[in-house]
């Protein structure tokens, strides 16, 4: 038997390829959520030069002085180019870059102090929900850790898979 979720057809619960279909839609809506988060709290301070995807490209930069590909396999930039993103911060003053002396065709970037502002802002945005969360106990059952290692896992499998492609 099947049942409909949104318009697709799957298992009831307790069925691995109905939980497996669950987590990923709850993955892409999360994902969704995460974007909407940084929107709101760049609206709360007046920021609008940004779109969220900009920003995570920001956190996720760091403290690092990395290519562009390197950037790419760091975050989730759906939808996103990263190329295009990436002149547009450094056009912004956000990012900084460089050719590589080895090799002229790779450009390394790296975070101005107005893009490391981005980034604490976005950092203590993520640090005051995991203390929300954290405090109302939703981070301990099943706790955070255990949750973190299966989706380890998970991405292990998909990397596989794509490997195995080519």
């Amino acid at each position: 038997m099947t049942i409909a979720l949104n318009g697709q057809q799957i298992r009831p619960q307790g069925d691995p390829v109905a939980s497996y279909f669950q987590c990923l839609q709850l993955l892409e809506r999360l994902h969704r959520l995460m974007l909407d988060l940084i929107k709101d709290d760049f609206e709360r301070v007046g920021r609008s030069d940004l779109t969220p995807v900009q920003a995570l490209l920001l956190y996720n930069l760091g403290e690092a002085e990395v290519s562009a590909g390197e950037l790419r396999s760091r975050g989730m930039y759906q939808g996103s180019n990263v190329s295009y993103n990436l002149k547009k911060l450094v056009g912004m003053g956000y990012v900084l870059h460089e050719r590589c002396d080895q090799d002229r065709r790779s450009v390394r970037v790296r975070l101005s102090d107005r893009g490391q502002q981005v980034r604490d802002q976005i950092g203590e945005l993520f640090a005051r929900h995991a203390g929300d969360l954290d405090c109302s106990g939703v981070l301990d059952d099943p706790p955070l850790d255990a949750v973190n290692r299966q989706w380890r896992r998970i991405e292990r499998y998909w990397a596989e898979q794509i490997r195995y492609i080519y």
